[in-house]
């Protein structure tokens, strides 16, 4: 500790002179950190190095520029400088950012920007943490970069006057590029200018004298009509949920909501699920007179369930055969209406088609070319129309009901009867269904 007050020659010579220009201004009543101000602040302090950089501990002196941007939280620029010493002269340099011989003497210069949040801003005490960057110089240089210091500390201002104030703080710097930690204790006089005020609190003014008025009798008032208010939410539902209803009533002594409620408080919220469609009634009654509010909530049918998807061979066969005609892979023998076994898969399909889908129902139709007379081919048309309508009822149990049959004979032929591709053409078997 003797060490250390040997070598505070400047803090004994700066102390006298800031409690001095302290002591001398006049006090004031009212005292706090004034947004907008801008404060000036000298300031000499005791700095400890950390152990490995081999200086020995000295004090610190320097300035700091601040503006209060609001009156909690401000900014400030600083500067300061040290002069220090080696303190272990024989120690050899054997690391970065340690000092030795033949370095006697160091200089350091520091240069801060930092952030104050200050605690108690409206009063005379102000405790206050602060945060920020800067840089510093080492004379001789510790290495050759910049060096990059981060500091941050706590500390408290005091005022004095109202535009003075004592201030102390403590603050670790930490110079990033050398992880070395610089702790420096400070005592400095704070010098505010400008800003403006926390607003005092406004002071009423003292009633005024109540003139003694004659007495008058009172005039009856007549009760007050009630009120009813009445609302619901939500006002359509789906069949099986609920809704929220609330009402509210002024000037009234019971109220009775309808239907199926009976009498309530004169203002509450229940929960309904109706049934159906309801219109709900409030009235509510008193001295005054009745009011009635109605409300009216819609309740709707749940939407039907989304059809499963068809199987890949359900599709097939609506693509095939659903509102459009479709041609029968069929041939028969010449004048015979007899459905011979090689046919049966290309009969299946039609049939698998009216079991995937029961709802459908349409026509077999038998054609034929222009070989026979036109009477012949009528008959023989019906015939193959009405054998390949049995095979697929009875095979597969299908109400014959479903499917009717026609003969056209030789009528609308799709290719010509001069040829005989043509005539092959014309000798067909056609299923035209519709789809429900």
């Amino acid at each position: 500790m003797g060490k250390i007050f040997s070598k505070s020659s400047i803090m004994k010579k700066m102390a006298p002179v800031l409690l001095a220009s302290v002591f001398l201004l006049p006090l004031s009543a009212r005292a706090e950190i004034k947004a907008g101000s801008v404060e000036v602040s000298p300031f000499a302090g005791y700095n400890f190095f950390e152990e490995r950089q081999n200086l020995e501990n000295q004090p610190v002196i320097g300035g700091r520029l601040g503006y209060n941007i609001t009156n909690t939280l401000g900014i400030e620029g600083g500067w300061n400088f040290i002069k220090s010493y080696v303190e272990d002269k024989s120690l050899p340099r054997t690391r970065q950012g340690q000092f030795a011989s033949p370095t006697s003497s160091v200089f350091i210069t520091q240069y801060n920007l930092d952030l104050l949040y200050h605690f108690m801003p409206e009063s005379r005490f102000n405790p206050y943490i602060t945060a920020g960057y800067g840089i510093v110089h080492y004379t001789p240089k510790i290495n050759n970069k910049n060096l990059s210091v981060l500091d941050f500390g706590v500390g408290a201002k005091y005022w004095v006057a109202e535009n003075v104030a004592l201030r102390a703080d403590v603050r670790d710097s930490m110079i990033f590029d050398e992880h070395i930690h610089n702790v420096a204790t400070t005592l400095g006089v704070v010098f505010a200018f400008g800003g403006t005020s926390a607003a005092p609190a406004p002071v009423e003014p003292a009633p005024a004298p109540v003139p003694v008025a004659e007495v008058v009798e009172p005039v009856p008032v007549p009760p007050a009509t009630p009120t009813a208010a009445l609302s619901i939410d939500p006002a359509t539902v789906t069949k099986g949920q609920s809704a929220i209803i609330t009402w509210k009533s002024q000037y009234a002594s019971g109220c009775e909501l309808q239907p199926g409620i009976g009498p309530v408080p004169t203002e509450g919220v229940r929960t309904i699920t109706p049934v159906s469609s309801t219109s709900y009634n409030l009235e509510c009654s008193g001295a005054g007179g009745s009011a009635t509010s109605t409300v009216r909530v819609t309740v709707v049918l749940p939407p039907p369930p989304a059809p499963a998807p068809l199987p890949p061979a359900a599709a097939a066969a609506a693509k095939r055969f659903c509102s459009k005609p479709a041609v029968l892979a069929i041939n028969f023998d010449t004048d015979k209406s007899d459905i011979k076994p090689r046919y049966h898969d290309e009969l299946k399909t039609v049939g698998d088609f009216l079991v995937y889908f029961p709802n459908a129902k349409g026509e077999i139709s038998g054609h034929t070319d222009s070989t026979a007379s036109h009477a012949h081919n009528q008959k023989l048309s019906e015939r193959r129309a009405e054998s390949v309508e049995k095979y697929i009822s009875k095979t597969f149990n299908i109400n014959p009901g479903r499917i009717t049959t026609k003969g056209y004979g030789e009528t609308k032929p799709v290719a010509s009867n001069k040829t005989k591709a043509g005539r092959a053409q014309n000798r067909r078997i056609v299923a035209n269904f519709t789809c429900e």
